[in-house]
């Protein structure tokens, strides 16, 4: 049975906690060189798969608007599945989101990472 646990940020795997952080500041070469070669990026049900396409995604991902990223929450699944939640504010269409981030890791780095909302 998977338990989940509340964590904060510190407790988070190195690769999961300073991918965030270089996300959101939009530093893409730093939050790629937490990506497998192979990584797969999905977001609402579109996939990025391999170096030059997450890249790119990590690049151009919202881009067009201006927002804040807050982490709200976090928890293990299992030793390699980690769930971060984050709340979006900004000047995208409904001003609001709340997103899990669901990363798999393998070899300390990130080699999937699905973007979903999260479930109300």
């Amino acid at each position: 049975m998977t338990q989940h646990t509340e964590l904060p940020s510190d407790l988070l795997p190195t690769a999961v906690r300073q991918f965030l952080a270089a996300h959101i500041a939009r530093d893409t070469d730093t939050a790629s060189s937490f990506l497998a070669e192979d990584a797969v990026i999905v977001d609402q049900d579109e996939t990025f798969r391999g170096r030059e396409e997450t890249y790119a995604f990590l690049r151009d991902a919202g881009s067009e608007f201006e927002y804040t990223t807050e982490q709200i929450g976090a928890h293990r699944v299992d030793d390699t599945h980690w769930v971060v939640t984050v709340r979006l504010e900004g000047t995208f269409p409904g001003g609001v989101a709340e997103l899990d981030y669901r990363f798999a890791l393998r070899d300390d780095l990130i080699a999937e990472l699905v973007i979903a909302n999260h479930p109300a």
